[in-house]
């Protein structure tokens, strides 16, 4: 099923409880911004225009919060999404995955009608990013 979001006024509180993030990749984050050693950091997530299939995500670590961010605790990390985000995020599953010699983050969106055989990158229903010219090659 389709969830066609952008016609939906998604409140803080529900962004936040419809955002999923597994025990597993929760470990993997936690573990990752402790090897940062910088205090106060947090999860962000976000979507830009680009990518193969029109939008890509953006997940990494930061310690400044926006006016427009929306911010909540899932698995006792802070996470952080901007409001232009929001929507196009609403009720992502967010996984890792270990694989042979290391492993990655898996993003699960049912907002997306599309998407670059990369994995990073979406379509979402009436709506167009700015698509770039996708590289789909798997390296060995």
């Amino acid at each position: 099923m389709i969830c066609h979001s952008s016609h939906v006024d998604h409140t803080r509180k529900e962004v936040g409880t419809m955002i999923k993030i597994s025990e597993t990749a929760s470990d993997k984050i936690k573990e990752l911004l402790e090897s940062e050693g910088t205090p106060n950091l947090f999860l962000r997530l976000g979507v830009k225009a680009g990518g193969c299939s029109g939008f890509s995500y953006g997940m990494g670590f930061d310690d400044q919060e926006k006016d427009d961010d929306q911010s909540f605790e899932l698995n006792g990390l802070k996470v952080v999404v901007d409001g232009d985000s929001a929507k196009y995020l609403y009720g992502v599953e967010i996984d890792f995955k270990e694989a042979g010699m290391g492993g990655g983050f898996t993003i699960n969106n049912p907002n997306a009608v599309a998407s670059c055989g990369c994995g990073s990158s979406f379509k979402v229903k009436d709506e167009e990013g700015a698509p770039e010219k996708c590289d789909d090659k798997v390296e060995a």
